[in-house]
């Protein structure tokens, strides 16, 4: 048994059967508020603005969160340094500062802290298996200094790096997950889910699965066959999943970021917190017991994922005090007709208008096909320059 006051590990909860709920998009959210910078996406606010990854660590937690995140994303000091990125802060100031947010919001509430790591521009680059695992173990000393709970792997196109990323975390004996942001049709050099999943679980993940790049409904598919390969080869592992709060129906194997509408225009594609309810309870019927959310995802969100399984976890949110369930709160409102849309019901039957009399409802993503080794993924220090810039214009022209 578990001494009073002493956090189970996130095995413990999962071999247990429990829930886990996940946090929410720290870059997306923390971009819109006016701290992080888009195109590097980099995460020097915990660092320069921790008031507010702070108060975006505790409206998860209130929200329903078991886990804080470290906004650690992209905090590797290749991609710190890329096309003209100006630093003021250097890799590992980043994040022990993220590590220390985490933990001081995680020690408020049930929560556990992660410690995260995500692709890098010197794999993109082709770079040696020594090179860029080099730079995973410059995040991972931070985490076991600062003595995380977890770590995750996260946001990798390529499953060869993400078996990299792991086996350098698997060095430290803690409990380790890894995530791929890839659709049904695999990563991006088309190795299928299933298969995905067996590489990731061998090199010694403990959790797998997908995070960002396309919706609920195509990321809890994606688990799912992720599930069936691991099953099929007669291993075992646990579950997770955190998708975009974007509808992406549309999207290629590249997912959202084909798009013509990243990263400024995807607000019309936001999933309401009844989709989130649905996809809840959607992952938890795939037997996706670590369900959370990636780029686009606010408290809120979180908050629905929290009551849909209120049940099963035995427990509401602190965040729902506020919060009548399915609305109920709107019989409180002054207008008689709204007070008629204050349950389940009505709010499951809506098909939500955009108001966007002439906007398509699909788009037509960009297709490229630019992976690792390609000319224009390249890394380099300098920022990009205005010759690079005109010939992606050009390039840009053939591919409409």
């Amino acid at each position: 048994m578990t001494p009073p006051g002493v956090k189970r590990n996130i095995l413990e909860r999962l071999n247990a059967g429990e829930i886990v709920i996940g946090d929410g998009g720290y870059v997306f959210a923390l971009e819109k508020r006016g701290y992080v910078k888009a195109g590097p996406w980099t995460p020097e606010a915990a660092a320069e603005a921790p008031e507010a990854v702070r108060q975006l660590h505790r409206e998860f937690l209130r929200a329903g969160s078991n886990v804080m995140q470290t906004f650690t994303f992209y905090a590797s000091d290749d991609k710190l340094v890329n096309r003209g990125h100006t630093q003021r802060f250097t890799g590992q100031q980043i994040n022990e500062a993220a590590c220390d947010l985490a933990r001081e919001v995680a020690n408020e509430g049930d929560a556990m802290v992660a410690g995260g790591v995500s692709q890098t521009p010197s794999y993109l680059s082709c770079r040696s298996e020594a090179e860029v695992k080099a730079i995973f173990k410059k995040q991972l000393d931070v985490f076991v200094q600062k003595n995380v709970d977890f770590l995750i792997a996260e946001y990798f196109e390529h499953v060869e790096e993400a078996e990299w990323a792991v086996q350098v975390l698997k060095t430290t004996g803690k409990p380790v997950a890894a995530t791929l942001c890839i659709g049904p049709e695999g990563d991006l050099n088309g190795v299928e889910p299933g298969e995905c999943a067996v590489r990731l679980v061998r090199a010694g993940a403990d959790i797998v699965g997908v995070n960002c790049h396309f919706d609920p409904e195509t990321c809890v598919k994606t688990v799912k066959l992720m599930k069936e390969g691991v099953e099929k080869a007669g291993l075992k592992a646990h579950y997770m999943s955190q998708p975009l709060a974007f509808h992406t129906p549309d999207c290629n194997r590249q997912g959202f970021i084909d798009l013509p509408e990243f990263p400024f225009s995807l607000e019309p594609r936001i999933l309401t917190r009844w989709d989130m309810q649905k996809y809840a309870r959607e992952a938890y019927n795939a037997g996706i017991r670590y369900i959370g959310g990636c780029c686009g995802f606010e408290p809120y969100h979180i908050r629905a994922l929290s009551e849909e399984l209120a049940q099963e976890r035995g427990f509401l949110p602190a965040g729902s005090e506020k919060h009548g369930s399915w609305g109920s709160g709107l019989e409180m409102h002054t207008k008689p007709w709204v007070r008629t849309r204050g349950h389940r019901d009505y709010w499951e039957k809506l098909l939500p208008a955009s108001g966007r009399p002439f906007c398509p409802s699909m788009s037509t993503p960009d297709g490229w096909g630019v992976t690792k080794g390609d000319a224009d993924l390249m890394q380099q220090k300098e920022a990009t320059s205005p010759e690079q810039l005109k010939a992606l214009f050009e390039k840009s022209k053939t591919k409409h």
